[in-house]
């Protein structure tokens, strides 16, 4: 399988016996979004690494995105930047699932696992709103983010969201704002998204699941399938935190991942 060479940003850890902590974002999003964080890891004494996934950020755009071509993808790059060493690996969301893959498929690439709000199970796309608002911004007339926003304000109520999808705009070479992410393949693939996790996947290693009890994203009942899939699997829950927990409620993300870490 043909993979893409991911960008990455470095955050090098203040000690040299720092271990490696690896990021992966969800949908819409790009390792920028986990800036805040990785400083803060980094001060504790960890090397991490924020990865911009296949048609994000500053990563190639290409007509394929599944879990298996993005798994791929952290491999390679796990291999050529990690050749002897085995790493913490973090997915939120859409990263989760590739982190979950990549767990399964190449254990002695993952010391431990992290997964941030997301379950081995398939999810029905749910992303039609903000994939719609996106589609019917005229970014051919649109002069600035602040434009942009009233933009999609009518069809996307909630600011925070709106921000989130709105650090994605940039200045193309045509001095035309364009989105940083692959809009035409992520709204054709968006069925993909949402796949289950292979029912016969396994990773036994250490394993955190760490979800924001407004979300929704994993309940309680499940927490069986988690384990089918994750035998020595830990679940943290983050009280009024929904599936961005890692931005509404960051202190006590931190805290759940520190302590699994350093465990």
């Amino acid at each position: 399988m043909s993979h893409v060479t991911l960008h990455a940003k470095v955050m090098p850890s203040t000690i040299d016996t720092g271990k490696p902590l690896v990021i992966l974002h969800g949908l819409f999003g790009m390792g920028d979004n986990w800036g805040s964080h990785a400083r803060h890891w980094a001060s504790k004494g960890m090397h991490v690494h924020l990865l911009d996934m296949r048609n994000h950020g500053r990563s190639a755009h290409v007509p394929i995105h599944t879990y298996e071509a993005m798994s791929e993808d952290v491999r390679q790059y796990l291999l050529t930047h990690f050749p002897q060493q085995s790493v913490t690996l973090l997915g939120h969301s859409m990263g989760g699932k590739v982190a979950m893959h990549l767990a399964c498929h190449h254990p002695e690439l993952v010391e431990k696992l992290l997964v941030a709000d997301i379950g081995p199970k398939a999810y029905p796309p749910h992303h039609k709103e903000v994939i719609e608002a996106m589609h019917a911004l005229d970014l051919s007339s649109i002069q600035s983010r602040m434009e942009a926003d009233r933009a999609m304000e009518k069809h996307l109520p909630s600011r925070s969201l709106r921000q989130f999808l709105l650090k994605n705009l940039t200045w193309k070479q045509d001095k035309q704002l364009g989105w940083k992410f692959n809009l035409p393949i992520l709204s054709s693939q968006i069925q993909r998204i949402g796949t289950a996790l292979d029912p016969i996947a396994i990773y036994h290693g250490a394993t955190l699941f760490v979800r924001g009890l407004a979300s929704g994203y994993i309940l309680d009942e499940d927490i069986p399938d988690i384990l089918t899939h994750f035998p020595l699997a830990q679940l943290e829950s983050i009280e009024g935190a929904g599936h961005w927990l890692h931005a509404e409620k960051p202190e006590a993300f931190r805290e759940a991942v520190e302590s699994f870490i350093c465990d």
